[in-house]
């Protein structure tokens, strides 16, 4: 159970989320990114226009973005992850399968993988995650690997909190995108 408490400004900014359209449009455009082929895909949320990154190997990154543009998709592990969001934002999926392809250090994949076993709707703490990975000191290094996090809800940094409250959130619009995550998953589990 998550108990979620709400200031008036927090209470505004989810109203917003909550009214925001979602629409189910599959667009990409391929590209060269660090000499290696990328397609890329816009996708309008609930909590505002994701540009999810994929390369031959799998999808290497979401970001949020301000401008959504309309290309064609042909990867299809790229569609799937389309479709996997979408079923995502209407409380359809709890677990994602489309392949990834991380680009990171040793020890921040060691901590997205433990992050990709925290189950959909639960919570752990950073110090909990640290511990899980082998590191039992280094739960600020596994918020700064959070707030590195290249894929974001797929590995979901969202549901790890501090200990003292809810910790930060480096996706969207911060504070507000976790909280609107958390709450999503809760009513969806």
């Amino acid at each position: 159970m998550i108990l979620l408490v709400f200031s008036p400004k927090s209470l505004i900014l989810l109203a917003f989320y909550q009214k925001a359209k979602q629409s189910k449009v599959k667009f990409a455009q391929n590209f060269k990114f660090q000499g290696v082929n990328v397609s890329k895909a816009y996708l309008k949320s609930p909590i505002g226009i994701l540009q999810i990154i994929a390369s031959e190997n799998g999808i290497c990154e979401i970001n949020f973005v301000d401008k959504f543009e309309k290309v064609a998709v042909k990867d299809e592990n790229l569609k799937l992850c389309l479709d996997e969001l979408e079923a995502y934002f209407k409380g359809e999926l709890k677990k994602f399968n489309v392949r990834l392809d991380i680009k990171t250090t040793k020890f921040r994949a060691k901590i997205y993988d433990v992050l990709q076993k925290v189950p959909y709707g639960e919570t752990t703490t950073y110090a909990a995650l640290a511990l899980a990975a082998g590191h039992k000191n280094a739960y600020r290094a596994v918020g700064s690997a959070n707030a590195k996090n290249p894929l974001p809800i797929i590995v979901p940094c969202h549901r790890v909190l501090s200990h003292s409250g809810f910790g930060g959130y480096s996706g969207g619009e911060g504070l507000p995108t976790k909280i609107w995550l958390l709450e999503h998953e809760a009513k969806h589990k």
